[in-house]
This record gives structure tokens, C-alpha cells and sequence, in this order.
């Protein structure tokens, strides 16, 4: 016989008070697999941070490569100048007669190459040089040793026509001194002090002549620079105090510049300015 409906209304409540009275009998521990059964958001994973980014090394050859190699040069001393003869002939230096620890980059002519470069290079690494200059190529280039000028560089005589002037008579030798002084003075407004012979080939003429065209010494060398190599001129191959590099404005200058800089300081030297040292 099937159930009577009354007896199905029953029989329904009596399930859904069962079912009440085993939820409420699980307490809290029927909510904690409730909650969790629920998912959960998910902590997103901690983004890494970026690294900075290395320094790009310089390109070598550049100009910020050159600047890098430079190396670090203790502070010149207070210079100690040479003392100058009143009367006769000027004196004539392979290397100035000084034991302080400097010594002085000279570079010559300025009519082969001037690479673009070199101004720069001289401001950045505050490189003290002296140029001795043909006066037709002052002329020509006049800007381009002028940036040089304003980096601290000095304009200094080498003749004209740079020729050898050993054994030319004293008026020919006066020519070639004084008439570059006088070019060199109106160019870059300082008349020069020091002479340089071109190829170091000189007589008493020579002393005279740079002598009565306000030269107050004449500079030779001790060591030459060239294609980024220091040739010395002593067995012992090392730069002595005073000594007197020497370079030309030729294409491979930047190597040459810095060749000099890293034998000055393999020497436990610093470069320094002639001009403090003769005035």
C-alpha cells in the first residue's frame, strides 16, 4: 500500500530536522571544511627586481677609452723653477736640470695631421703639453691649436720653413726665429719663450739668434714618442726627472699621448708644464 501524502509530509520533515540537528552536532568543525573547502585567492609571486644595469664599457679607440686609460698621477709638486743665465749664450736642454718627480710632453710642427680627437683628450685628461709650432701651419689650423691652447697648452717657436739651421748664416737663422715668433705672438697672443730647432740641429748661431728673439732657452729631448711607442735614448729605459718627451702632430698622437702618460707613470713621475719650470 503506498504511503498517504500526510504520512510523505511527515516523513520530509522529519529528514530535514535530521539533517539540521547532525549540522549543528558537527559545530565548528563542519564551518572549518566548509571554509576550507572554499578556494583561496593566490598570493601573486613576488616579481623580482631588475638589476641595474652594468656600466657600457668604452668602445676602444674611442675617446671615452682613451680618457679610461689614463692613469691616476699624484699631484705635481710646487715647482721649483731653473735659474736662467743673466748674460751670454741661453742654455740648451736634452732635459731640464730639476730633481723634482715631473717630467714634460712636448709635441712638434702641426702641419703633417692634427687628429680631431687630441683637444679633447688633452681637456679631459688634463695632459700639459707644449707645442712647437711651424708658424705657416699655426696659421692654417689657427682653431685647432687654439682649443689646445685653451686646455692649458703652450705655443712655442719652431721656425718657419723647418729647416736645419746649423751652419746658415745668423741673418737666415734670426729670419726663421723671429719671423715665426712674430707670426706665433699675433695668432695666440703670447710671444714665445723657447725654441726648438728643427731635427735638434743647432750651432752658437742658433743660440744667438733664438736669444735676440726673446727665446730663454732652447729645448732638445730626452726621449721620442712615436706609433705608441717610448724610445728612450738610455740603456736603462726608464723617464728621469726633467726629462723632455717629444711627439709630432701625426695620425697615431692619441697613442702617442697616452704611451708618454703611462711611461711617466711607470716612473713614479707626473706630467708637468715646462713653462712653470722656465720662466
Amino acid at each position: 500500500m503506498s504511503a498517504t501524502p500526510t504520512r510523505r509530509i511527515i516523513a520530509a520533515t522529519t529528514l530535514v530536522a535530521l539533517l539540521t540537528l547532525s549540522a549543528c552536532a558537527a559545530g565548528p568543525a563542519f564551518h572549518a571544511r566548509q571554509i576550507a573547502a572554499q578556494p583561496t585567492p593566490s598570493t601573486p609571486a613576488p616579481t623580482p627586481s631588475a638589476s641595474p644595469s652594468p656600466t657600457p664599457r668604452p668602445t676602444p679607440g674611442s675617446l671615452d677609452w682613451y680618457v679610461s686609460q689614463v692613469p691616476t698621477f699624484p699631484e705635481a709638486p710646487p715647482p721649483q723653477p731653473v735659474p736662467l743665465p743673466v748674460t751670454g749664450p741661453i742654455p740648451f736642454w736634452h732635459r731640464l736640470p730639476i730633481d723634482q718627480k715631473v717630467a714634460f710632453i712636448t709635441i712638434d710642427d702641426g702641419g703633417l695631421a692634427r687628429p680631431p680627437a687630441v683637444p679633447d683628450f688633452i681637456w679631459r685628461a688634463r695632459i700639459p703639453v707644449t707645442m712647437f709650432l711651424n708658424s705657416p701651419a699655426a696659421e692654417e689650423y689657427g682653431d685647432y691649436f687654439r682649443q689646445i691652447q685653451a686646455s692649458g697648452g703652450i705655443v712655442e717657436n719652431h721656425t718657419i720653413r723647418h729647416t736645419s739651421l746649423a751652419g746658415r748664416s745668423y741673418d737666415y737663422q734670426k729670419q726663421e726665429i723671429c719671423g715665426s715668433a712674430d707670426k706665433l705672438e699675433t695668432l695666440f697672443g703670447k710671444r714665445p719663450t723657447l725654441f726648438r730647432p728643427p731635427f735638434g740641429e743647432y750651432d752658437s748661431t742658433t743660440l744667438e739668434a733664438a736669444r735676440d728673439c726673446g727665446a730663454k732657452a732652447v729645448l732638445h729631448w730626452s726621449e721620442t714618442v712615436h706609433e705608441g711607442k717610448v724610445r728612450y735614448q738610455t740603456p736603462e729605459k726608464v723617464i728621469r726627472p726633467g726629462d723632455v718627451l717629444l711627439m709630432h702632430f701625426r695620425p697615431a698622437l692619441m697613442d702617442d699621448l697616452l704611451a708618454a702618460l703611462k711611461a711617466i707613470h711607470r716612473a713614479g713621475l707626473t706630467p708637468a708644464l715646462l713653462q712653470d719650470y722656465i720662466r
